[in-house]
């Protein structure tokens, strides 16, 4: 199989699971060793963004547009999945934020969906669902979406042992993926990888300045600039 044909099935076999999982995505959210490191990030969040536009890559529940938005100038939250996206859009989210359909692979295709010059951008667990081999090309398409100096932060998950779903097996690119079963009663082999700082770092290059990272006990924060 190509390796665009790959990555593709691979995107579209993720939208299905979360499109499936909508209703009960925000259970991760409750579980009680993750409290500390959540409120440590929530509090973090709206100084990042205040005063920015700010684009929101696979925003999902919206379980994270709340915090980071609170401060902001406007703010963009985007996803593949109108089931995700219908939760969102139930809940009090702040006055700056709008929501939309669109594929976080297609970002070039945005301006249907908002003419902000933005100078910031968010992902909460997504970089960990971007195949190895397409995250380089996936971050100058990010980039190139942003103003110079734009502020940029990414969220995902630590693997902790006895904690996170195992890796049930790894492909030829080093690709790691689970086993997830939903409440339906279906079985999904879902794309996770977990980077190291410096595996992360490295990707950036010198496309990022002020670069920080923050290595939670469950969760790892990478915020930096677009240079």
């Amino acid at each position: 199989m190509a390796q665009a044909d790959m990555a593709a099935d691979i995107a579209t076999d993720l939208a299905t699971y979360y499109a499936r999982r909508a209703a009960e995505y925000e259970r991760i959210y409750a579980r009680p060793e993750r409290q500390a490191d959540l409120r440590q990030i929530e509090a973090l969040l709206p100084a990042e963004f205040a005063g920015r536009s700010v684009l929101e890559i696979a925003c999902g529940t919206s379980w994270w547009t709340p915090h980071g938005a609170r401060h902001a100038r406007t703010w963009l939250a985007t996803d593949l999945s109108p089931e995700t996206l219908a939760i969102a859009r139930s809940k009090p989210l702040p006055a700056c934020v709008r929501l939309a359909v669109a594929d976080a692979y297609d970002l070039a295709d945005l301006g249907s969906v908002g003419e902000e010059p933005f100078d910031a951008a968010f992902a909460g667990f997504w970089w960990s669902h971007v195949p190895l081999q397409q995250l380089p090309g996936w971050l100058a398409l990010l980039h190139a979406r942003l103003q110079p100096g734009a502020r940029v932060v990414f969220i995902d998950n630590r693997y902790v042992e006895g904690q996170s779903t195992p890796v049930h097996r790894v492909d030829e690119h080093g690709n790691g993926y689970q086993l997830r079963r939903l409440d339906d009663g279906s079985t999904h082999e879902v794309l996770k990888n977990f980077p190291s700082q410096q595996q992360a770092l490295a990707l950036l290059g010198p496309a990022a300045v002020d670069v920080r990272w923050l290595a939670l006990e469950h969760f790892w924060v990478l915020a930096y600039g677009r240079r």
